[in-house]
């Protein structure tokens, strides 16, 4: 209903079904960061189609054969599954995932 009436815009940027995880909306400078499979997506509120940013940080291959080798399915589970986005200062954001169970951390530089 609310793509016949024109009243949203879809995100086209996630064509590979990236499985969204989690959201931080930044609407002070109207963003939306947006965590995911591999991925951590920087989206314009008012036009989620314009100017994204796509950042990818893949779990590392070692730490995925051991996951494998752990039983663990390649696809559903060895990956990085970004699950915390969280403000750290007006700069830059925290960020956490899973990394095919061995979890890593950082920080994102909004610039």
């Amino acid at each position: 209903d609310l793509l016949l009436s024109n009243s949203c815009i879809p995100f086209l940027g996630s064509t590979e079904g990236l499985d969204f995880q989690t959201l931080l909306l930044d609407e002070e400078r109207g963003r939306l960061l947006i965590g995911a499979k591999d991925h951590i997506f920087l989206l314009n509120l008012i036009d989620l189609n314009k100017s994204v940013k796509k950042i990818y940080w893949p779990a590392a291959k070692e730490k995925v054969e051991l996951c494998k080798l752990a039983g663990k399915d390649a696809h559903t589970e060895c990956a990085n599954f970004i699950r915390v986005l969280q403000p750290y200062n007006r700069t830059h954001v925290y960020v956490c995932g899973t990394g095919a169970f061995h979890p890593l951390c950082g920080y994102i530089e909004l610039g």
